[in-house]
């Protein structure tokens, strides 16, 4: 079951002051646990790749990331270039404010613009920040995120309040269908956290305690 659940697990680290050290630690642990992958800000992705060259643990990174509100051609090149330098698959934060504003195509084609750079070469996850919406908005950013051709859809950033609940992972599995994932990200710290996730239709899990969940521990902080 561990196993299984190992390669659930993007093995996270983004805070803003992570040393080089911990990165190395983190890949390291992604070996050894057999995670999905590791995620990482872009400045450390060619050196993930490097350490996990030879592995079937995936480089993960993000995009537009934390607020979502950078330009969709930024958005394009950061993702142009991670692929370059190793990604293999990116969480993208969604525009917020234009989703709350009502402008749907403004956010579908902002979603558009990673996918199309990452066709066939890395694999997209749509970031909706939950925290920040309505239950109609939540609904309105999974159909979005689905139209325009994304992998998975994600809860959170980790960075604006709020994580992953059970309620929005279930909503989300029922907006998007039976064959798009759903990733949980934030706040899951434990087994039975990332179990009831997956229980409600979570089919990856975004935490920075992996070890702690595969072990049946208590983990520390989301990032």
């Amino acid at each position: 079951m561990e196993q299984n659940l190992a390669k659930m697990i993007d093995h996270t680290q983004l805070k803003p002051d992570t040393l080089k050290e911990k990165i190395t630690q983190v890949c390291q642990e992604a070996k050894e646990q057999n995670f999905a992958s590791v995620c990482v800000n872009p400045h450390w992705v060619s050196y993930c790749a490097e350490l996990l060259d030879g592995t079937d643990v995936k480089v993960c990174t993000v995009i537009g990331f934390p607020l979502g509100a950078t330009t969709m051609e930024t958005k394009a090149f950061e993702t142009k270039q991670a692929i370059e330098k190793g990604a293999t698959e990116v969480d993208m934060v969604i525009n917020i404010g234009e989703l709350k504003s009502g402008n749907k195509e403004f956010v579908q084609q902002d979603i558009e613009a990673v996918v199309r750079e990452a066709q066939g070469k890395a694999i997209v996850k749509v970031i909706i920040e939950t925290s920040l919406l309505s239950e109609d908005e939540k609904v309105v950013a999974s159909e979005l995120a689905k139209a325009a051709g994304a992998d998975f859809v994600k809860t959170s950033t980790g960075f604006s309040g709020g994580g992953a609940t059970v309620e929005d992972i279930s909503l989300m599995r029922k907006t998007v269908g039976p064959d798009m994932g759903v990733k949980a990200s934030g706040g899951v710290r434990d087994y039975e956290g990332a179990k009831a996730m997956i229980e409600a239709g979570a089919t990856r899990i975004g935490a920075s305690s992996g070890i702690a969940i595969v072990n049946g521990e208590q983990g520390s902080s989301d990032y």
